[in-house]
């Protein structure tokens, strides 16, 4: 196959976050399969215009900011003077529509959309530009066909009007061989919560923080550790400061893949309150390691912890719940360590190589039907 790919981001980007992960994780496999790839996608100050990441041909065009409007010409040009087998978009942030500039056989993947919780993040005019953005969804790529990453992105996108029957959901894998238990790495000695992830005012953090400040008025041990880096990190460090002493919350910043794995290792759980996600990728990541997870009961989360047998789901925004299932865990090592072991058998079904073949053949059908429109 030759295939056109277009994200915002490239991993090497500063900004990468979870969709490149698995962007990178399933077309990386993909390309090293035999075919060929050419990613467009977004640059930053001082990035090479163009690259080889992981056996694909990037290509770097504008900016964050000015993508969006850059991006269009550029995948013109490519479709103009190359003949692909099937175009690939991966709505990640604002969708780009580009489904109207071809006819040839087009895939959008969606890892989640942001609805009104944009508006949890963004200034009001910002948010308002994103929702109105994915408003017309189902009617500009009527002749896609789709990849969604989980049960609650697939329910999203029919919602909005797309035929559930041009919905394929591919859950995303991890990497069960780097991210595993370690005898010669246990828990933490006093019970330690985590956080990974980048400090987004969507993602939830202060409500964890909230609970954590909570769940110390009956446990003084009890430590939350946050690692990531973002633009909310000034006001998270403000409010932190007025709920728990300064030993109570330890401000990572952005840790490198070999101590994220070993913060996994050591912490009682994971924590994640966000409102929405298209999967929860961290939650995973820590499963492998043998470590449960702790997450609100919100779309795409509720996927990848397993209730009752990899962690525990509250509803979103309980602080009072959240604290309660801290405390619950901290006051029971045992419980701690049998929801570990589930969380790691949980891990083992999921793989990236799974992932890019399900996607590998969910291409070449794509290709077999042709570019024919979905009504």
């Amino acid at each position: 196959m030759r295939i056109l790919l277009v994200n915002w981001n490239d991993r090497a980007n500063p900004l990468a976050g979870g969709a490149e992960v698995h962007l990178h994780e399933i077309f990386g496999r993909v390309a090293r399969g035999g075919h060929t790839i050419d990613l467009v996608t977004s640059g930053w100050p001082g990035a090479a215009r163009t690259a080889e990441l992981d056996g694909m041909r990037v290509r770097r065009v504008g900016h964050r900011h000015s993508f969006a409007l850059r991006a269009r010409g550029v995948v013109r040009e490519l479709l103009r003077t190359n003949r692909y087998d099937v175009v690939v978009e991966d709505i990640n942030k604002l969708p780009l529509f580009l489904a109207g500039l071809t006819d040839r056989p087009f895939c959008a993947l969606v890892p989640h959309l942001f609805g009104t919780t944009a508006f949890l993040e963004a200034s009001w005019p910002i948010a308002a530009v994103v929702w109105a953005a994915e408003r017309p969804i189902a009617r500009a790529y009527r002749r896609a066909w789709f990849q969604a990453i989980s049960e609650s992105t697939r329910d999203d996108l029919v919602r909005r009007g797309v035929p559930r029957d041009r919905i394929e959901v591919i859950y995303p894998g991890v990497d069960a061989g780097w991210y595993t238990p370690d005898a010669d790495e246990p828990h933490a000695p006093v019970p330690t919560f985590l956080y990974v992830g980048r400090l987004k005012r969507y993602k939830g953090v202060e409500i964890a923080l909230r609970a954590l400040a909570l769940a110390r008025q009956a446990r003084p041990d009890v430590v939350l550790e946050i690692a990531g880096s973002g633009d909310d990190r000034g006001r998270l460090e403000r409010l932190a400061r007025t709920l728990a002493p300064g030993d109570a919350v330890r401000f990572l910043g952005f840790v490198p893949e070999e101590e994220k794995r070993r913060l996994l290792r050591r912490a009682w759980s994971v924590v994640l309150a966000s409102p929405k996600e298209g999967w929860g990728i961290s939650n995973v990541e820590a499963a492998a390691c043998g470590t449960p997870a702790l997450a609100s009961d919100s779309p795409g989360l509720r996927e990848s912890v397993r209730q009752g047998e990899t962690g525990f789901l509250v509803p979103h925004g309980d602080v009072r719940a959240l604290a309660d299932r801290m405390l619950q865990l901290a006051a029971d090592p045992a419980l701690v360590a049998r929801l570990g072991r589930g969380a790691r058998t949980f891990a083992e079904q999921l793989s990236w190589e799974r992932a890019a073949g399900a996607t590998e053949a969910e291409l070449h059908r794509i290709i077999a039907a042709g570019g024919e429109g979905g009504g």
